[in-house]
């Protein structure tokens, strides 16, 4: 019995590994929203951690869970309790497999109290045929400061 759980355990962990190894982060973001006379880009790289302000927003935006799904899984179905402030939206794009970019919406509220929160709507569709789990994220004051970075005012 022991050796089963064993097994099984190894199992559910390479299965989680080889989809976490296929998922891509994106290779640039744009952000509108209220109180921007244009797009905002967001530069840097999307698979490289919180050095640049595109792997700080990827990082604390929940955006792998929300695009990808992720077990245990850290979005949530409902709204969280709170005031929202004002509704950024940014545009990813995200490569894939042969050469397909597709565009991913993610709405970010880096003004919510008490945290921070984005929100993806589930059943984007991405790379042709695959779509997004979604949900909501709570993030942290990381969100707020990578979009600052990015060229956000605070209001």
């Amino acid at each position: 019995m022991r050796r089963q759980l064993v097994v099984g355990l190894a199992a559910v962990a390479a299965l989680a590994f080889a989809g976490a190894a296929g998922a891509k982060g994106p290779e640039s973001a744009s952000l509108t929203g209220p109180g921007l006379g244009r797009s905002l880009a967001v530069a840097g790289q999307g698979e490289m951690g919180p050095g640049t302000p595109l792997g700080a927003l990827v990082d604390s935006g929940g955006f792998f869970a929300q695009l990808y799904g992720q077990m245990p899984d850290p979005t949530l179905k409902a709204r969280p309790h709170g005031t929202l402030g004002p509704r950024y939206r940014v545009t990813y794009i995200v490569p894939g497999p042969n050469g397909v970019r597709s565009r991913v919406v993610q709405d970010v509220y880096p003004f919510a109290k008490p945290v921070p929160l984005t929100h993806m709507a589930a059943g984007q569709r991405y790379w042709g045929t695959r779509t997004a789990h979604g949900g909501w994220y709570r993030s942290s004051v990381e969100l707020r400061r990578a979009l600052v970075q990015a060229g956000l005012r605070v209001p």
